[in-house]
């Protein structure tokens, strides 16, 4: 669906896979509006109520979210299309700059996606330290759109320093100023922020990615494979890791594990030219194998 579309009830029923009664019942309860037609950011909330009502939360408590949400974090009117919302089957979490808050109590949840949501410290109550969560999110974003739009990295910089003034521990920002350091193959720097980042939200995949990225770069072996674990636990299908676990369990000649790493790498991407790569080197390590049994 293209985001300047409009669409129909029955496209979204038939999309959704939705009666027209559930569509009705959230109208009631005032999780969406009623309407003819909808936005393409009118989908996106409806997903979100689609994902949430998967994890078994009930209306009663999204409603709760929403007002909260709503009262919190200035500026925001539509949480369900305006920020990513994720839930454990328990509590609703919004993502604001990297770091994960739980919507209607306003704790900060340092490890959601585990099984025991046990990492919490109190998010202050006061409105003006919701406007700061919200006004880095701003900046954070447009940090992104610097980068994309290829404008000078110091104004990247600039911007996601501004996200770290007004939220300290705002991961995604953390991770971003080490990426960026680590291109410019400032590598100090770039360890200072990702380890930053880990310590900001030990359950961000990424985060453990990039500074094993910034090890094996450096060769710094044990810890590059312990990162690019962590990564695993924390997200068993990132491709990516896989593909680099695999590379360097080759190198330091563990080619029983680096078989296993590829042929994970290719079932989660089995097309393109990275997936090629992958093909060769099992290969490869295939036909090396049975040279050494002959």
């Amino acid at each position: 669906m293209a985001p300047n579309e409009e669409y129909s009830r029955a496209d979204v029923r038939r999309q959704f896979g939705l009666s027209e009664r559930q569509l009705r019942s959230w109208e009631k309860q005032e999780l969406i509006s009623h309407a003819e037609s909808y936005s393409f950011s009118d989908l996106i909330a409806i997903q979100t109520l689609i994902k949430l009502r998967e994890r078994h939360i009930q209306p009663r408590q999204i409603g709760r979210a929403i007002v909260s949400l709503r009262q919190k974090l200035d500026g925001v009117k539509q949480p369900l299309s305006e920020l990513r919302i994720v839930s454990d089957g328990r509590k609703i979490a919004v993502h604001v700059a990297g770091q994960k808050m739980e919507a209607i109590s306003g704790q900060i949840l340092l490890d959601f996606d585990a099984a025991e949501l046990g990492g919490v410290r109190n998010f202050p109550e006061r409105k003006h330290s919701a406007n700061r969560i919200r006004e880095s999110e701003v900046w954070f974003q447009k940090g992104l759109e610097l980068e994309e739009t290829g404008a000078p990295v110091e104004q990247a910089i600039r911007a996601y320093e501004k996200v770290l003034e007004l939220n300290p521990s705002a991961a995604g920002a953390l991770v971003n100023l080490g990426t960026i350091y680590y291109r410019q193959r400032k590598f100090v720097e770039a360890e200072k922020y990702y380890e930053r980042a880990i310590e900001a939200d030990p359950s961000y995949p990424l985060a453990q990615f990039n500074i094993g990225n910034l090890y094996d770069e450096q060769n710094r072996v044990s810890e590059a494979l312990f990162h690019y674990r962590q990564a695993l636990t924390l997200n068993p299908k990132y491709a990516d890791a896989h593909f680099n676990l695999a590379l360097l369990c080759e190198r330091t000649g563990d080619n029983l594990k680096a078989v296993h790493h590829w042929k994970a790498y290719l079932k989660l991407d089995s097309s393109g030219q990275w997936a090629d790569i992958a093909r060769r080197q099992l290969e490869r390590l295939r036909q090396a194998t049975l040279i050494h049994s002959r």
